[in-house]
C-alpha cells in the first residue's frame, strides 16, 4: 500500500494534554486529559463521572480560549477513557463555494 492511500496517524501524548468536554447546549462540562488524536478520532481519560451526561453530540475544547474545537460523539467507553469521533458537518448543508467544516478548524 503507498503512503497516499494509509488512514491518517494517530498522535499520542505520552503524559496526555490537557482539555474539556462541553456538552453541545453548554449544561455541562467535564476536564479531560487528550491521549491520542488523528483527523477522525480522539482517545480521553475524563476526570469525573460521564453519568447522566448526553454524550450522542457534544464539543472537545482544545483550548482554552475555545478557538479550537471539534464537534464528536461517544464511540466507547472504557472505565475513565472514552473514544470519541468527530462529525464533520455532515448535520450542515453547504451551499456552493462553502469551505469544510475540518479545513477552518485545522487552521484555528
Amino acid at each position: 500500500m503507498t503512503e497516499e492511500l494509509k488512514g491518517p496517524e494517530r498522535v499520542t501524548f505520552s503524559r496526555g494534554y490537557g482539555v474539556c468536554i462541553m456538552g453541545i447546549d453548554g449544561t455541562w462540562r467535564r476536564d479531560c486529559m487528550l491521549n491520542a488524536i488523528s483527523d477522525n478520532d480522539a482517545i480521553l481519560t475524563v476526570e469525573g463521572s460521564i453519568q447522566g451526561l448526553n454524550l450522542k453530540e457534544f464539543f472537545l475544547l482544545l483550548s482554552s480560549t475555545g478557538l479550537a474545537y471539534r464537534r464528536c460523539e461517544l464511540v466507547r467507553v472504557n472505565g475513565a477513557e472514552i473514544n470519541v469521533q468527530f462529525l464533520l458537518g455532515k448535520h450542515k448543508k453547504k451551499g456552493p463555494g462553502a469551505s469544510s467544516n475540518q479545513d477552518a478548524l485545522m487552521q484555528g
